[in-house]
């Protein structure tokens, strides 16, 4: 019961209960049915039309990107199976109907004791939480230690998402906004400590490429159309693609960089009025309170950076999967996502391409480790679930899936049988470390502009 329930709801898909969702929040904040139900409407349209320009990113990069891999004559044991059939398989471990409501749950129950500052709302990548718990599942066949390592998860994600929220306002432009997904999310820290390190070099501390200093230098070919269109023309050659299939990809790339920053300029048209609702909800029951509303992380992939960045990183994954000594997964299904991969690379640089490439480099890195590393669990819940394995295919895993870094550690670290239980402990350490040592970059980054807000909102007060 609990299940039918579950898929019903998911099977709406964002477009459809987001709507109903937010006019339902919007009049529970006393916003009225009249601008509560306009608002909603118009971030389903909103979510319409990001989804649809990423079906066009998708499409044309993919089949580009595999015509790349077949090109190299790449040879892998373990296939890129591509994040739509990791959520499937999450969502159809044991795990998934238990765990949709107590993430919920334990959402509300930290923001009421101040834990996070964060109200989940992206219900739809929930299945990167219960990918967690579903590993944990079959990798120990324990239910409550599944739920058990599935809540810490969520946990820890809305405390980066609270951690993060500076970037997303005024880096992405996105104010009251948060973005919960956890396998993008949880590069942060790491992101942020490689920041860090690269201001201390010199020369190299200098270098600064971010779209609004290339249209400067280059003109025409410095602004996200053309760019676009030139990283488009880039991959259809590498891909052997003919003239006619490398322009058309190149101009659907260009297309991708102008419409995907309307489309959210349009879901966030609806969020306005939502967000500004509940900021004032909070603040008159409880002073001093703040709550981000957390969505999907499609929201801020067409930034012209990041998106320079994940085209460039393209034809590097695919070296990289080749001369890592380590990996052994064939990059194929998932090289489409890179825009996600790659989204805390770059906001943590603040747009310089530049930064925002090399630590994409480091961040393929650490997903082609994990995703080898957890190949054996993945193809386990895949059979387990009956997946159709693709022909040749014996074992899965996916870029997404090797994403997830918090849950590989604490995996790792609940068998100490496993040959990396003490890589594990290291990782923990280390990954603790780092993010304690940049815990105030990001309001540093940005203080000159958290400054300027807190100064418009004592003013707004004291008249």
């Amino acid at each position: 019961m609990i299940k039918q329930a579950v898929d019903y709801i998911l099977d709406l898909g964002p477009s459809i209960m987001l709507p109903i969702i937010m006019t339902i929040f919007g009049m529970i904040l006393r916003q009225g049915f009249k601008k509560s139900f306009r608002a909603g409407l118009t971030i389903g349209v909103g979510f319409v039309g990001i989804n649809l320009v990423i079906e066009l990113l998708t499409g044309a990069l993919g089949p580009a990107a595999q015509s790349m891999v077949q090109n190299l004559g790449l040879q892998l044991d373990i296939l890129d199976v591509g994040w739509p059939i990791g959520a499937a398989i999450s969502f159809g471990t044991p795990v998934a109907p238990l765990m949709i409501p107590l993430v919920l749950i334990l959402n509300v129950i930290l923001l009421s004791a101040n834990f996070t500052k964060t109200l989940n709302l992206d219900i739809w990548n929930f299945w990167h939480l219960i990918f967690a718990a579903s590993v944990t599942y079959y990798a120990f066949d324990s239910m409550w230690l599944a739920i058990a390592v599935g809540l810490v998860v969520t946990a820890i994600t809305l405390k980066l998402a609270d951690w993060t929220a500076p970037a997303i306002e005024h880096h992405f432009g996105l104010k009251g906004v948060v973005l919960p997904h956890s396998e993008t999310v949880n590069f942060a820290p790491i992101m942020y400590a490689l920041n860090k390190i690269e201001d201390k070099i010199p020369g190299f501390n200098k270098l600064n490429a971010n779209p609004e200093t290339l249209s400067r230098r280059l003109g025409i070919f410095g602004e996200p159309l053309v760019m676009g269109l030139v990283l488009g023309i880039i991959i259809g050659l590498l891909g052997g693609y003919d003239v006619k299939g490398i322009l058309t990809l190149g101009v659907k790339m260009a297309a991708v960089l102008i419409l995907m920053p309307r489309m959210v300029s349009l879901l966030m048209e609806g969020l306005i009025p939502i967000s500004e609702g509940a900021r004032e909800f909070i603040s008159r029951r409880f002073p001093g309170k703040h709550v981000y509303i957390g969505l999907d992380a499609a929201i801020v992939i067409g930034n012209p950076a990041n998106m320079a960045v994940a085209l460039l990183m393209v034809p590097i994954t695919i070296l990289l999967a080749v001369i890592l000594p380590y990996n052994g997964m064939l990059p194929f299904a998932d090289l489409s996502v890179l825009p996600f991969t790659v989204i805390w690379a770059v906001a943590a640089s603040r747009g310089n391409i530049i930064r925002g490439l090399l630590n994409s480099i480091v961040s393929l890195m650490i997903v082609f480790f994990i995703a080898t590393n957890l190949s054996d669990l993945a193809t386990t819940m895949g059979k387990a679930v009956g997946f159709s394995f693709p022909e040749g295919a014996t074992r899965i895993s996916g870029i997404d899936l090797g994403s997830h870094i918090i849950p590989w550690m604490i995996v790792r670290l609940l068998d100490p049988a496993n040959p990396y239980f003490y890589a594990a402990i290291l990782a923990i350490i280390v990954y603790a470390l780092l993010w304690y040592w940049v815990r105030h970059d990001i309001r540093k980054q940005y203080a000159k502009e958290i400054g300027a807000e807190a100064a418009k909102t004592e003013k707004t007060v004291s008249g």
